[in-house]
């Protein structure tokens, strides 16, 4: 299989902005692909922008972008405190803190939800992540759920086990308010992963799976 680098320029770092509609799904969606980046790119920058949050929540997301993230890597967090599975009712406000991130942030790799994604806040977050940046490489994730959205993915990033792992630990460490949800066990995150180490043949038998809807050789 014919495998893709992403290449920035060589004095500045690699620009990667994650966004989740909660807090939790940027972890669940790319933290194995994030945590991956930090290791193949010694100048890799990475930025957290969260929609939705309440007090406890807020603390989740932060404890869990501190980490995933290395000091050296850690750009801009913002999390907003939209509330939770209203977005599609306050879509003014998301686009304004759509328009404030990209003020602040150029990124060259942007994480955002899949647009088949049946959860109303994760397909809006997507439509807006497309008008807002438009001219960048987007990567859709996945996030697995009840609804039984998943699609086949057409970009995959090998992971080594112990990132497979990490990440799997990482999710159920910093986000004990969901202890009580059917999907929120290691078995599950780990269950994806495998599924889509065994589609792109990942030596390791772990991937993360994305969709990519433009693409731009050179």
């Amino acid at each position: 299989m014919f495998a893709l680098n992403i290449e920035c320029a060589i004095h500045r770092p690699l620009e990667v902005l994650c966004i989740g509609a909660h807090c939790d799904d940027i972890e669940i969606g790319c933290g194995g692909t994030v945590l991956s980046l930090q290791d193949r790119y010694a100048h890799c920058r990475v930025h957290w922008f969260i929609l939705t949050s309440n007090p406890g929540r807020r603390i989740e997301a932060a404890t869990g972008a501190e980490m995933l993230l290395r000091p050296s890597a850690r750009g801009v967090v913002r999390i907003c405190n939209l509330p939770d599975g209203l977005l599609p009712a306050h879509f003014k406000e998301v686009k304004e803190q759509f328009e404030a991130i990209k003020r602040d942030l150029q990124p060259d790799l942007v994480f955002t939800h899949q647009r088949g994604d049946l959860h109303q806040d994760h397909n809006l977050v997507n439509q807006v992540t497309w008008q807002t940046f438009r001219n960048h490489l987007i990567l859709e994730y996945e996030i697995p759920k009840y609804e039984g959205d998943f699609a086949t993915p057409n970009v995959y990033v090998p992971l080594t086990a112990s990132i497979a792992t990490l990440k799997a630990d990482i999710v159920l460490r910093s986000f004990p308010s969901q202890t009580s949800k059917s999907w929120f066990n290691a078995d599950n995150l780990l269950s994806v992963m495998r599924l889509r180490g065994l589609e792109s043949r990942s030596e390791s038998g772990f991937a993360e799976g994305f969709q990519c809807r433009k693409l731009v050789l050179s």
